[in-house]
């Protein structure tokens, strides 16, 4: 494991030929992480967070919230260190948060606070009381504006349906302007329907944060509950999985080919699904084969992982390592696991 994540650092430096004489490059990494049921102890009013009380199924106390606060700020801390060890992740995406008290409770603990996350939360309507949030580090990235755009029900279905909207971010990295868009898009268990009109609305947001500003980066991420070559993501969002393919319209999807190859963020049924996706606007990839990092673009990516977070043994084994599973506390992480790319931009001379 150490070995490959030397060679993965290794790489980075030597494709973009770092040295005195070289250009000189600055590297920012981005991530997302499903924290699978982030709960608090107490009922949020008007939620159906009953299942994680200290009556409730998972007879959720206080000392399996700080475990699992613990749990998750261990990976989070670790993400983007295969090759910014002393820095990691400038921004991440997450989702299955209640509210603003367990991210308040998740930034404070040590391996983040020594970073200085903060983060950017609206409540959403979703029943269950889960949210999409970001975290970042204001050191590299200065949040201007943070708003929820609700996902709207189409007229042909149920107009009491409520699900999670979307989280757009927008501020500065590394000098450029980008915007964040944060979800977590309805079950499979309700049909394709619902991801692919989530998927929709998506690139609608998109769009018009491009329309109004065209110098923008976007970067749409989260838990698509769907692979990149599903209809949601392919056509309705038209997230292509070539940079060839992208045209002005479109996004790169790098993790098409990711899945494709055998790997994926959670297992299910005896197979890898690639959930957890953070796909790119067309200004953030080098197109027409030009090499040109004058402005941010995309350069790696990868599923982060440790050999802390996965299942050691039994049925589950090779499994990414839960919170739960069958009923049993297993003080384990999530059963998705994370995902990062990373950015490049090329440093100005003095």
């Amino acid at each position: 494991m150490k070995r490959h994540l030397l060679l993965m650092a290794l790489a980075i430096v030597a494709a973009l030929n770092l040295s005195a004489q070289e250009k000189k490059y600055s590297v920012y990494a981005v991530g997302f992480y499903n924290l699978e049921n982030l709960f608090d102890t107490c009922h949020d009013e008007g939620k159906n967070d009953y299942e994680y009380l200290p009556d409730g199924a998972m007879k959720w106390n206080g000392i399996k919230y700080t475990n699992k606060l613990r749990n998750m700020a261990r990976v989070l801390a670790d993400m983007g260190t295969d090759v910014l060890p002393k820095i990691g992740c400038a921004i991440i995406g997450v989702s299955e948060v209640e509210n603003a008290k367990v991210l308040t409770d998740l930034t404070a603990q040590p391996a983040l606070a020594a970073r200085g996350y903060k983060f950017c939360h609206v409540e959403g309507e979703d029943a269950r009381g889960i949210d999409c949030a970001l975290l970042y580090n204001p050191r590299l990235f200065t949040v201007s504006d943070a708003r929820l755009l609700p996902f709207i029900q189409p007229l042909e279905k149920d107009s009491a349906y409520k699900t999670r909207g979307f989280l757009t971010v927008s501020g500065t990295l590394g000098g450029d302007r980008l915007t964040v868009i944060v979800n977590h898009l309805p079950s499979r268990f309700n049909g394709s329907f619902y991801c692919e009109a989530g998927a929709r609305q998506i690139k609608a947001i998109k769009d018009s944060l491009i329309k109004e500003d065209p110098a923008v980066k976007v970067i749409v991420m989260g838990d698509m509950n769907d692979d990149p070559m599903n209809r949601s993501m392919a056509e309705e969002l038209s997230a292509k999985r070539e940079i060839s393919e992208v045209g002005d319209g479109d996004m790169y999807n790098p993790w098409w080919n990711t899945l494709k190859s055998g790997k994926g963020t959670l297992f299910y049924n005896g197979s890898w699904n690639l959930f957890d996706q953070i796909i790119l606007s067309p200004s953030l990839i080098c197109r027409g084969g030009k090499k040109d990092y004058s402005t941010l673009k995309y350069f790696r990516h990868q599923i982060f992982s440790r050999d802390y977070m996965f299942q050691e043994e039994g049925r589950f084994k090779g499994n990414p390592k839960r919170t739960h599973a069958s009923g049993v506390w297993l003080n384990g992480y999530s059963d998705h696991l994370p995902t990062v790319v990373y950015l490049v931009k090329e440093q100005k001379k003095n």
